[in-house]
């Protein structure tokens, strides 16, 4: 696979740090292996959420601003939301700072990595990708963006 990102994009980076999260929330074996079981070099759920809505501000408006932008289309625009949607209501009731278990263990978890993995699919799919590859570490992510210092 060529690999993200993919730079036919004009904010590729942006879209780069969405799919990241996007991936790491919908992939539940990850979540186990890596969050849970607290290794480093992949941050947490805040993390991913953070790189989800950070540059985006998809916590304040629908993804659909950033078609053509860090979006191909509005379904990749429309499911993005949907996962957006899901997985703040939970950060909302369990607090940013709660434990990974804390996310996993909400009710509304299932749904919200359901949701996660329909807008990862679809983008890593459109960008050339396996969308079933493992989750690339924060570092990773990083060099290929050109960012200087990854988050731990």
């Amino acid at each position: 696979m060529g690999g993200m990102p993919l730079n036919d994009m004009p904010w590729w980076r942006w879209r780069s740090n969405v799919r990241s999260a996007l991936h790491m929330l919908s992939d539940p074996a990850f979540q186990q292996e890596a969050w849970l079981a607290g290794r480093p070099g992949y941050g947490d759920v805040t993390d991913a959420v953070y790189r989800l809505v950070e540059d985006t501000w998809l916590d304040n408006w629908s993804a659909e601003k950033y078609v053509g932008t860090i979006f191909r289309d509005s379904q990749e625009a429309q499911l993005v939301d949907a996962a957006v949607l899901r997985v703040l209501r939970i950060m909302h009731q369990v607090g940013a700072d709660a434990p990974v278990a804390a996310y996993m263990e909400h009710q509304g978890w299932p749904e919200a990595v359901h949701a996660a993995r329909e807008a990862h699919v679809q983008l890593a799919t459109a960008d050339g990708e396996d969308p079933d590859a493992v989750p690339r570490s924060l570092e990773v992510l990083a060099i290929m963006t050109g960012q200087a210092d990854a988050p731990a």
